[in-house]
């Protein structure tokens, strides 16, 4: 499975910023806070954060006192809207598109045994990050999510 960096930094940028907005009364937080605190590049942030904004899941204010705020309240964001909005794909499979990752005897494009697997891989990837919310990561309700409950039991 491949999860890019940009996701990966943009998840965390997001997490930042939602920790430091859950008083509704906080100031804007800028890149610059969110690059200090979770050791990120602060040129890097301003590219994935003009995707965040595009999405909406960011708000701007410019001038003294501007920064970024959520644009909608954490519990509202899911993480794969964090990745979807950076552009960033979750690639499980080594195929790209519909032609498929190998060539057959007669020379045409296929899946191989496998492709299946990780395709469902994928899908139950998507799914878990779809059903986090911002708010479950700040608040630390993530753990234990991926396993049904009568395995929590037994392990």
């Amino acid at each position: 499975m491949q999860l890019s960096t940009r996701a990966r930094y943009a998840v965390m940028a997001m997490v930042e910023l939602a920790c430091r907005q859950q008083d509704e009364t906080a100031h804007p937080v800028t890149l610059a806070q969110i690059a200090a605190s979770q050791h990120l590049s602060l040129c890097y942030l301003e590219q994935l954060f003009g995707g965040l904004r595009r999405a909406g899941l960011v708000l701007s204010a410019r001038g003294p006192g501007g920064g970024y705020r959520l644009g909608r309240p954490a519990a509202e964001v899911s993480v794969a809207e964090i990745i979807d909005a950076v552009d960033e794909a979750i690639q499980t499979t080594r195929c790209t598109g519909d032609a498929g990752c190998m060539l057959n005897l007669d020379g045409d494009q296929t899946h191989c045994r496998t492709h299946d697997l990780w395709s469902e891989l994928g899908r139950h990837i998507r799914l878990f990050l779809a059903s986090v919310s911002l708010a479950d990561v700040v608040h630390e309700r993530v753990a234990g999510r991926a396993w049904p409950p009568a395995l929590m039991e037994e392990a």
